[in-house]
C-alpha cells in the first residue's frame, strides 16, 4: 500500500501574525515567522506546504508565497480562488499544485466544494493557463460523481474531496458522509485522477480518512497549528504523520 502523503497547511500560522502584525510584513519583530514554520513542517516529514492566498488577504500574503517559492524543499500547493489577480500571481511563482477554491468573503474557512460543474466556462481559461505553465490542478471539491466527472472535463490532474460534512457530524450522518468519500474516492480513481482529501481532519478522524481508498495526499492545517501550541511544530507533524500509517 502506498504511503499517504501530508501537505500541511500553514494559513494559520500567518493568522496569528496578521492578529497583531498587519501591514508590518517584513519588520524586525514580526512573528511568527510563515517561512520558517513551513521549513519546520518539512524537516518533521511534511511532503509539501499548502497556503491560500485570498483576495482579501486575511492571513497568507503575497510576499509570503515568493518567499516560500524560493525557500521551499518539497513542493508549493496553492490555494486560490478563481480570479485574474490571484492567477497572475500563480503563474509568476509556479507552484507545483494549485488547488481551486470557493472563496467567500465572509467565512472564517473555505466551507464546502467548488461547483465546478456550475462554473465549468468560467474556471476553463483559468485552468488552460495553469496547466500551460505545468502546474498540476486540483479542484476541491464534495464526494460528488458529477464534480468529479466536471474535473475531468476541466483537465484536472487530482480532485481534493472536502471531508468538512464527516468531521462535522456524529453517529449516522458520520457514517454516510465517510461512505459518500470512499465512493468518491474510488469513482474519481476509475476517472484516471489522484485523491486527495482536506478540511476538518484532525489526530481522532484520521484513524477512519487514512484507509479511504485510493487515497494519495491529505491537506491538514488546523489541527497541526492548534497542537504546536502544546508540543511544538515539528512535534505536531510528526505526530499526525504517525497517525496516518495506515494499518
Amino acid at each position: 500500500m502506498n504511503t499517504l502523503r501530508l501537505g500541511v497547511n500553514i494559513d494559520h500560522v500567518a493568522t496569528l501574525r496578521q492578529a497583531r502584525y498587519t501591514g508590518m510584513l517584513g519588520t524586525h519583530n514580526c512573528e511568527p515567522d510563515v517561512v520558517a514554520a513551513a521549513l519546520a513542517c518539512e524537516r518533521a516529514g511534511a511532503h509539501g506546504i499548502t497556503v491560500h492566498l485570498r483576495a482579501d488577504r486575511r492571513h497568507i500574503q503575497d510576499e509570503d508565497v515568493f518567499q516560500l517559492r524560493k525557500s521551499l524543499k518539497t513542493k508549493l500547493n496553492l490555494e486560490m480562488g478563481n480570479t485574474p489577480e490571484i492567477l497572475e500571481i500563480a503563474l509568476r511563482i509556479l507552484p507545483e499544485d494549485v488547488c481551486l477554491v470557493p472563496e467567500n468573503r465572509q467565512e472564517v474557512t473555505t466551507e464546502g466544494g467548488l461547483d465546478v460543474a456550475s462554473q465549468f466556462d468560467a474556471l476553463v481559461p483559468t485552468a488552460r493557463q495553469l496547466k500551460a505553465a505545468g502546474i498540476r490542478i486540483s479542484p476541491f471539491i464534495e464526494p460528488d460523481a458529477a464534480q468529479i466527472d466536471a474535473s475531468v472535463a476541466l483537465g484536472a490532474h487530482a480532485v481534493e474531496l472536502h471531508t468538512g460534512a464527516f468531521a462535522n457530524t456524529l453517529g449516522e450522518a458520520h457514517q454516510r458522509e465517510l461512505a459518500r468519500i470512499r465512493e468518491a474516492a474510488a469513482y474519481a480513481h476509475e476517472r484516471g485522477l489522484q485523491v486527495n482529501a482536506g478540511h476538518g481532519i484532525n489526530y481522532t478522524n484520521i484513524v477512519e480518512i487514512r484507509d479511504v481508498p485510493y487515497l494519495a495526499e491529505l491537506n491538514i492545517g488546523h489541527t497541526i497549528v492548534s497542537r504546536a501550541i502544546f508540543v511544538g511544530l515539528e512535534n505536531a507533524v510528526a505526530e499526525l504523520l504517525a497517525a496516518m500509517q495506515r494499518k
